[in-house]
């Protein structure tokens, strides 16, 4: 690198939230996606960066980015000073008639489908200033440090410190299986007895398998499902069910449709009582966004006709 010299310091805000960006998602091109650049633009702004300043912001290889010790000191520096840029913008949003900017949101891909339709996209009608960025993934993330505005998760698995708005009825889970799976079978009418059959595994993105739960007059089971397959996702759980391949263990919101015309079959039904829905959270020690704010209102909307 160059010796620093009298430009070193005009870093504009941009470059500054690239740097951002970059240590945040340890990934140029994820950092590019998030900001609207092609990664090799993304790139190029840093390296102008680094070479004005003279100094490595990031070590780089084929596989990985991390900030260097000299990037983790400017980054230590740098970020509370655009979180208060950010927040005087976003201040400026009190004074428009309807908000504008992004709104970031971290749901699990079960949540993102139940709020999608009636929530986000009533939002986006209301708001046509605003832009929606959800991004699923089945693991938990720390939604302050990703930068989100907020999360959807099950009620039970929001952290203490934040502010959890219902933005679901109660769900429960449904043992489906299809008609030709149970043609010349017997249903089970007790958890105890799925051990005679296929049951379709259910595994946690952290790479556990779940046990299916159940309860009935304060009784609660939890049966370590056997079967020859092992799935992650509803939606394929689902799918395999239609098929034949055996019993899921399954969201009984994804499976209503197919129960409702027949191609799915439940059982144990009344082994299956409802249990809190999903919240909508975000930190309560941070001044509301104007957007998220507007999104809260829309979602206390739907939630009160619904219930």
């Amino acid at each position: 690198m160059p010796k620093t010299h009298k430009t070193a310091g005009k870093a504009g805000l941009f470059e500054l939230n690239a740097v951002v960006a970059v240590s945040t998602h340890r990934s140029f091109r994820r950092a590019a996606a998030e900001l609207g650049l092609s990664p090799s633009a993304l790139s190029h702004a840093i390296a102008a960066l680094e070479q004005r300043m003279g100094v490595r912001l990031f070590n780089r290889t084929t596989r990985s980015v991390a900030l260097s010790e000299a990037g983790e000191q400017f980054l230590a520096r740098v970020q509370p000073a655009l979180r208060e840029i950010s927040a005087a913008m976003e201040a400026t949003n009190e004074f428009r008639d309807t908000p504008t900017g992004t709104l970031r949101l971290n749901a699990s891909e079960a949540a993102a489908h139940m709020v999608l339709a009636p929530m986000v996209l009533e939002f986006m009608r209301r708001y046509p200033d605003m832009r929606v960025d959800i991004v699923t993934e089945g693991r938990f993330v720390d939604i302050v440090a990703q930068g989100f505005d907020a999360g959807i998760r099950a009620a039970d698995g929001v952290p203490e410190d934040m502010i959890a708005v219902p933005c679901t009825p109660p769900l429960r889970f449904a043992t489906v299986a299809s008609p030709a799976y149970f043609a010349g079978r017997k249903k089970p009418r007790t958890p105890a007895d799925l051990a005679a059959h296929d049951c379709i595994r259910t595994r946690f993105a952290s790479g556990g398998l779940y046990k299916w739960d159940f309860a009935k007059k304060g009784k609660r089971v939890s049966i370590d499902a056997e079967g020859p397959l092992t799935l992650d996702n509803h939606h394929l759980m689902i799918a395999a069910a239609l098929e034949g391949a055996g019993i899921a263990w399954t969201s009984a919101y994804e499976a209503a449709p197919y129960i409702a015309d027949g191609r799915l079959v439940e059982v144990l039904k009344d082994w299956s009582p409802a249990f809190a829905g999903q919240c909508i959270y975000y930190p309560g020690h941070r001044h509301v966004p104007a957007g998220l704010r507007a999104f809260l209102g829309v979602v206390r909307e739907v939630v009160a006709r619904s219930t």
